[in-house]
């Protein structure tokens, strides 16, 4: 077992647990946080004692988003980025991955979420997809999958109005595989693990392969073109409008963008 403020890892039974561990901030990710997450997913593919991973939080949230102090808009998204690297490993790991949520998803604490397996939620759990809103575009391969997913007016229902929606509607559209008790969430998710830990391991990994063989590029293509937009968005007007007007608790004033 190995602990850090922001990150807690465990390997139990062939399951690795990945804990996003910043509860004062709402587990919002900051850049040292991808990159340990990344290079654990990175190991995780290679190593044999690893069957399947599970990503959770904490009972009062999974993760708020992105710690904006972490970006500028000089910041450059490539592939040595620790975001992209994080966002690459996850997509592309070749064993089984679940995620266990409650309180808040917001922002890539959402998009993270398309990116697994089976995914299972507690009551009262509130998603979020709320990129357009402040002034940037979606990121990690979302506006590849949410069609995929739940088809283009649902997705378009989330991602242009970017309101917070509950894990019933969640679940209807396809985003989660179950709404759960709060309290039972994560050892649903365990005890999930554990049981495709103890299945044939080539099957699983083959069959997985399979699944997402026929979107594997286009999710990396996603990604990447999706960075390429992400950054220069964020050092927009349109993001310092919105920005300044939650500082200031007041609705953001496009207006003046319209022309």
């Amino acid at each position: 077992m190995t602990d850090t403020d922001d990150i807690q890892t465990r390997l139990e039974d062939g399951v690795l647990i990945l804990r996003l561990n910043r509860p004062t901030k709402k587990n919002a990710v900051t850049l040292p946080m991808y990159s340990k997450l990344g290079d654990a997913l990175l190991d995780a593919a290679h190593n044999t004692a690893v069957r399947v991973v599970v990503l959770t939080g904490h009972e009062n949230g999974f993760s708020s988003g992105n710690d904006l102090a972490d970006f500028t808009p000089d910041h450059i998204l490539n592939n040595d980025d620790p975001v992209i690297r994080y966002m690459y490993a996850l997509a592309t790991l070749e064993k089984p991955i679940i995620a266990a949520v409650n309180g808040l998803a917001i922002g890539i604490g959402a998009t993270t979420l398309l990116n697994c397996d089976l995914v299972y939620a507690g009551h009262g759990t509130r998603f979020q997809f709320p990129f357009v809103n402040l002034g940037i575009c979606p990121e990690f391969a979302s506006t590849f999958l949410l069609p995929r997913i739940m088809g283009h007016a649902r997705a378009a229902e989330l991602t242009f109005f970017g309101d917070v929606f509950s894990a019933e509607k969640a679940h209807e559209y396809g985003l989660i595989n179950a709404v759960l008790e709060p309290g039972e969430v994560e050892a649903h998710a365990l005890e999930r693990a554990h049981t495709l830990a103890r299945k044939p391991p080539a099957a699983m990994r083959v069959t997985k392969q399979l699944m997402k063989r026929w979107t594997n590029a286009d999710v990396r293509e996603a990604i990447r073109v999706e960075a390429e937009h992400f950054m220069p968005m964020f050092g927009s007007e349109e993001v310092r409008e919105a920005v300044t007007a939650f500082q200031e608790k007041r609705k953001p004033d496009f207006s003046h963008f319209w022309k």
